[in-house]
């Protein structure tokens, strides 16, 4: 499970990216080459959160076979 401290610093580097590719392209231009890169980490940071969401995320049932590994329901047969 992925830790809150980690989920709370990518979500603040996201903010910090978005303010940084303003003011870049508030300063150098819209069309410049550092405001589409400054985008660019935007939208890589935003991404890895969205990796880890998927990775992270359990359906319900695997939430409890989880937390009930002898339920009739999490029994696995090898045939």
């Amino acid at each position: 499970m992925i830790n809150t401290l980690e989920v709370s610093s990518l979500e603040q580097a996201i903010q910090d990216a978005i303010a940084q590719a303003r003011t870049a392209c508030e300063s150098t231009g819209n069309t410049s080459a550092n405001c589409a890169v400054a985008w660019d980490i935007v939208e890589e940071l935003q991404a890895e959160r969205a990796h880890r969401q998927v990775k992270s995320s359990k359906t319900s049932l695997e939430v409890y076979c989880d937390q009930n590994p002898d339920a009739a329901e999490c029994r696995i047969y090898d045939i």
